[in-house]
Formats: structure tokens, sequence, C-alpha cells
């Protein structure tokens, strides 16, 4: 069984990784510095970084103050207030002006568990990837998220990245390379195309291996960039299987569905399966639990893809 790593406990390696190499790396929590695992970057670097307590959007605004000055600020708190409460401060005082500010999020999705609707975001992708200037991540395990840490560090401009509670299976190595903007083909196929992102795309690759016992070749990409869109991939796999799933920790309403299917109605249509959440709030309950409620296991995923399938063929 693969190791289990929680993303938000990589990101926390990697800004302190990160302040002893680039000291314009400042760290601004809204109170859950344990949480969100900047209390390592605290420790570590105790004047460069800032708790604001509960004021989230007031930190959103120090921080398009503080990118003016030179430093690279990392924002962070859980994802429902950093995206939710935030929303207008980031607007237009990060993405407006285009500040080189990052949004690291934690606590996203449904795996947040038994803290419940008012803590599980589930529009988080959809609200900031409508903002212009903003990049938006989703890491599928903890290798990619401290490599994407570094990445985003190197960029000029916002970005969102959106990492969970829960510890997740470990799917790459260390010679696994990260791209902003660019989705990674993990498994190859001829039947179908399956877009995931999160924790999402450890799910998909169970999915895949189930359905190839039952002969259905499965393409199995990881879109871990929902904006900018690797439309190019995306476009590739499609013309060579001819249908697609998206499965994400998300509303199907906005999220990464949502953008595949957005640009494929464009340029090449085909039959689609979304799996994430439904237009719904959902409740508190143990992070397997609701996964399987609210129809996001692997299991589901094989079933969507056989959906997509028989539409491809006309055949049951």
């Amino acid at each position: 069984m693969a190791e289990k790593i929680a993303t938000r406990d990589a990101y926390g390696e990697a800004l302190v990784e990160l302040g002893k190499i680039n000291k314009n790396i400042v760290v601004c929590d809204a109170d859950l510095t344990k949480s969100t695992k900047t209390n390592l970057f605290k420790k570590a670097f105790p004047d460069r970084h800032f708790n604001f307590g509960i004021a989230e959007a007031n930190m959103v605004s120090n921080a398009g103050g503080m990118s003016t000055c030179g430093k690279i600020p990392f924002v962070s708190s859980f994802a429902i207030f950093a995206s939710g409460r935030t929303w207008e401060q980031i607007r237009m005082s990060v993405c407006y002006v285009n500040a080189n500010v990052k949004v690291v999020a934690t606590h996203g999705g449904i795996t947040v568990g038994e803290d419940g609707a008012s803590h599980q975001a589930n529009e988080d992708i959809a609200i900031m990837r409508v903002l212009p200037n903003m990049t938006v991540i989703v890491p599928a395990d903890a290798v990619e998220t401290k490599k994407a840490v570094f990445a985003i560090t190197e960029y000029q401009g916002p970005v969102y990245m959106r990492l969970g509670r829960s510890g997740i299976p470990v799917i790459f190595d260390d010679s696994y390379e990260f791209e902003i903007g660019k989705a990674r083909v993990l498994k190859e196929g001829t039947d179908v195309s399956i877009f995931a992102c999160g924790i999402m795309v450890a799910e998909s690759l169970a999915a895949a291996e189930a359905l190839a016992s039952e002969g259905i070749s499965v393409e199995v990409v990881n879109v871990s960039t929902i904006k900018p869109l690797d439309t190019a991939t995306i476009l590739s796999s499609v013309k060579k299987t001819g249908c697609a799933v998206s499965a994400e920790e998300h509303s199907i309403v906005g999220g990464l569905g949502a953008a595949v299917s957005e640009f494929l109605s464009g340029e090449h249509p085909v039959f689609m399966e979304r799996v994430g959440v439904a237009d719904t709030f959902t409740e508190s309950g143990k992070p397997a639990d609701l996964l399987q409620k609210y129809h996001m296991t692997a299991a589901d995923i094989t079933d969507a893809a056989k959906r997509a399938v028989e539409k491809k063929t006309g055949k049951k």
C-alpha cells in the first residue's frame, strides 16, 4: 500500500526549505498555523511569519502591500476562508493589480470530514479560476505539492493552490517534474480519458486498474493546473479515446470538469461524465464515508467511465 502523507504537511516542509534560500519569502496566517502547517516556518523564521488572527481579509490586503516591497507572501488559511471570506480582497488587492501573492489554502473539499458543510470548501476552485490573472493549482500528492510550492515561488503573479487535510497516497517519486500549466499523462489508454486533480488522481488510477480487468483501456491525466488549462494535452487525449470523465473533490459546477467541458465543447465535443460533488451542500462525517456517500470513489469513477464508453459506442 502506498505511503499516505497530507499535502498540507508537504507544504509546511517546503516553506521551511524555501525560507532558507529566499529571504524575500514571508508567510501570513489567520490563527491556524498548526493546521495549515505554517507553524514550521514560524519556528524557523519568526520575524518573517505574520499571524493576523481571525481577520482573513485584512491578511490578504496586507499581503498585497508586502508584494509591492519585493516580498513573496504566502497566505494560508482553510480553503473555505482563504477563498470565501477574502474573495473581494483577492480580486482587488491581488488579481486586479497582478500582485505576486501566493494563496495556499488547506482543508479543501469534503475530506475535511467531521467539520461539516461550514468548513468543506467545494466551491473554491470555481470562484478562484474566474478571476483574471489568477493561476489555480491542485496537487495530486505530497511530492507534487512540494515541487509546486517551489515552482510558484519562481512564478510572477497571483496563485491559488488548494491542499487537503487528510493523508493521501504518494503517487510520485522525486524524479517527477511539475510545471505550471502542464497536465501529465500518468497512464496511457485508448477507450476513455480520465482527467483528475487532487485526491481523485489516486482514485482514478485505481479505477483504471479495475477497468483494465474488464478490457477497457483508460488514459489517466493529472490536471493539477486548473488554470491555465493544458488544452493541448486534453485535446490530444480525447482525440485518441473519444470520450472523457472528470474527477475532482469539488462541485461539478465550475471546477475541473466544467473547465474541461467548456474547452472541449468548442474544440472537439465528446461524451463526458463528471465525478464530483453534485449541486448540493455536504455534511459532517468521516472522509471515507463522505467520498462514498457523494459518489467520489474509484468505483464511482469506474461506473462513470463505463457510461462514457457506452455513450460513445452506443452499446450497453
